[in-house]
Parts: structure tokens; C-alpha cells; sequence
């Protein structure tokens, strides 16, 4: 049965984001662990049940899985964790990764592992694409190309999103979203945009927003644009892991 590794915010997941990937996957006989960076109980971010904002049924399933899902109110801590041990890792997105996910050692050691791994994949989501920015290339795998006599790739050292295709939350969706002081409705301030981010760190990066869905395949990185993806990425991740679909 092959096993994925949930990383979810403790400040703020958005619901379709991890609920959609998190039961398709269940569905088709996924071994799914949730952690998050510190154990605490993954938190939901209200504006993602809030029938202003999403449609009413979604927001009613996603509250029923949030509420009564025992792997994301009582989560394993990510250090206790050995990411190599799992087919996929997941990063569902939301605002709430900027402040923590997308900055945790631990998350970016787990991004890094599927990866570059020989068997792992990653799944990255919405606003969890910020982690991309801000993980690098693993000194193993720099030295064990150095070691072979290659000549040295422009990205060696670097970020390891350099040069990879990927599709995450666009600017222009954000500028809905945020005051001019990049205050969200909430009242905090955004510690940075995920396009300027990613793009900064080398990233070919394309929302497709001519398109009503938006999920970009590289090597062994899955990104996925937004909530209205969801249901593609987790197809998606199952046909990269040779499962087949739920009926």
C-alpha cells in the first residue's frame, strides 16, 4: 500500500486544499500520516468554510472531515517523522504555511527528500509552493555529482526550485486579497507574495489563469494553483504513483 505524509499549518490550512487531496487519497487505499511542525492540531482557516467565499457544500464537508479527522486534531510532530519512509509528501496550502510550513527546517528537509529521492514525490498546494523558495539542493547529492566529473550545473548550491517548471498562487489573486499594506482580512500582514518568491528563486513559473484548473508535473515535483485544482493535483498524485483512481 503506498503511504503519503500530510505537512499541515498550524496557522491556517485552507479546507478544499487539504481536504480534497487528503479523502481521494483515502478513497483509493492511501496510507496518509498528517504531522505538522510542531504536533499541534492542524487549524483551519475560517475563511475557507465561509459560504461568502466557497460554496456552501464544500464548506460543510470540508468542516465534518476538519472536525472529526483524528489525524489532523491530534497530528504527529514533523521531527518525529522520517520523510524517506513515505511515496509522497503533501503540502496543502493556505496563508497559514507562510508562517510556519514554508519556514520550518523540518518541511524543507521533507520537500527536499521526495524530491530528490530516487522513489519519493512531492505535492505542493496553493500557497505551500513558498517552501519551493526557500529549500536547497542537498550537499549529498552536490557532492555525489561533483564526485562523477560533470561539469557543474548553474543550480549546484542553489535553490531547488531553479529551473523547475511550476504553478502555485498567482499575484493576481493575491492583490484580491490584501490591502495596500499587504494586511489580509484578518489583520495580518503578509510576510511575502508566493510568485514573487518562487520566481526570485529561479522558478519557471506559470498560474495558467486562462485556465480553470492549473497543476504542473516536473520530474518528481507535483504544484497545483489553488483550491479549484485540488481534485486535479490528487489525480494527479495518484496517477504519478500508479494508483488507481476512486470509482
Amino acid at each position: 500500500m503506498p503511504s503519503a505524509l500530510f505537512i499541515v499549518s498550524e496557522h491556517g490550512y485552507w479546507g478544499e486544499e487539504c481536504i480534497e487531496p487528503l479523502t481521494t487519497l483515502d478513497s483509493a487505499g492511501v496510507d496518509v500520516t498528517v504531522a505538522t511542525p510542531s504536533g499541534g492540531p492542524a487549524v483551519l482557516d475560517e475563511r475557507s468554510v465561509d459560504t461568502d467565499e466557497v460554496d456552501p457544500e464544500v464548506a460543510e464537508r470540508v468542516r465534518e472531515v476538519h472536525e472529526n479527522d483524528a489525524r489532523l486534531n491530534d497530528p504527529e510532530p514533523l521531527a518525529a517523522l522520517a520523510p524517506a519512509e513515505y511515496d509522497a509528501v503533501v503540502f496543502p496550502g493556505g496563508h497559514g504555511t507562510e508562517w510556519d510550513v514554508n519556514q520550518d527546517t523540518h518541511a524543507r528537509a521533507a520537500l527536499r527528500t521526495a524530491v530528490e529521492g530516487d522513489d519519493g514525490l512531492a505535492l505542493v498546494v496553493c500557497h505551500a509552493v513558498g517552501v519551493l523558495a526557500f529549500t536547497r539542493d542537498s550537499e549529498a547529492r552536490r557532492a555525489s555529482e561533483n564526485a562523477s566529473g560533470d561539469e557543474p550545473r548553474a543550480s549546484e548550491g542553489e535553490l531547488l526550485v531553479e529551473g523547475r517548471s511550476i504553478t502555485g498562487f498567482p499575484n493576481a489573486w493575491e492583490e484580491g486579497i490584501v490591502d495596500e499594506y499587504d494586511r489580509m482580512p484578518d489583520g495580518r500582514k503578509l510576510p511575502y507574495w508566493v510568485e514573487d518568491e518562487v520566481v526570485a528563486a529561479g522558478a519557471d513559473f506559470d498560474a495558467e489563469l486562462d485556465a480553470d484548473t492549473s497543476v504542473t508535473v516536473d520530474g518528481d515535483l507535483i504544484t497545483a494553483r489553488g483550491p479549484p485544482s485540488s481534485a486535479a493535483a490528487a489525480e494527479t498524485l495518484l496517477e504519478e504513483l500508479g494508483v488507481e483512481q476512486p470509482a
